[in-house]
């Protein structure tokens, strides 16, 4: 009966959901990042490529 009692306590507890949910945040922004890469490598470039050609307007 007290492993019963233990069982069901453990089943209900919350305590690790909210590292099981932050790490498949981080698994799913992982694979967004994979899955656009060329994307945000193109927006990162053009963006750093305007900001060398404003800064020699300066």
């Amino acid at each position: 009966m007290n492993q019963l009692k233990g069982m069901r306590q453990f089943i209900t507890e919350e305590d690790g959901m909210g590292t099981v949910e932050i790490i498949l945040i981080i698994v799913v922004l992982v694979g967004l990042v994979i899955l656009f890469k060329s994307q945000i490598t193109q927006v990162v470039n053009t963006i750093f490529n305007k900001i060398t050609s404003q800064t020699n307007k300066v």
